[in-house]
């Protein structure tokens, strides 16, 4: 009996995720890195989403450059928007509920060496798809800003 329960709790693990073909897509903003993140927030809140979140990568990793005995400078600045969406969300969860894993959804705004991207992590997922079209969406729209 305890065999059988065991047998039993182990089939209902959920599986690991398989290796996602995973890419970076850019886009090159024209202007400043205040004006990309200017930009990148309207775009969000244009699409009727709230950030969550602002991680503020770029000061953290000028902060903290000396503590891991750096001294290059990465970035002259660097943000990353978290968010969500309902709809999205929900539509994409429906279609695999393993998708919980990639929530919230990132875009980031970043300055290096006079040039101003702003970008995302786009997921190799057929499920997915909504979530990339929302992410291109959103950096299009920031890009046009």
């Amino acid at each position: 009996m305890l065999k059988t329960l065991a047998i039993l709790a182990a089939s209902a693990l959920p599986l690991p995720l398989p290796a996602l073909a995973q890419e970076i897509v850019t886009h090159e903003f024209d202007g400043s890195f205040e004006d990309a993140t200017f930009a990148l927030e309207n775009a969000i809140i244009g699409e009727g989403l709230v950030v969550d979140h602002v991680s503020h990568v770029g000061e953290m990793l000028a902060r903290t450059a000396e503590d891991v005995g750096s001294d290059v400078q990465l970035f002259d600045g660097a943000d990353v928007y978290l968010f969500c969406s309902a709809t999205t969300s929900r539509e994409v969860m429906e279609a695999d509920p393993a998708n919980i894993a990639f929530c919230p959804y990132a875009i980031y705004a970043a300055a290096r060496d006079g040039r101003t991207t702003i970008g995302y992590r786009s997921y190799g997922r057929e499920s997915m798809t909504p979530v990339n079209d929302l992410l291109e969406r959103i950096a299009t729209t920031a890009t046009e800003f």
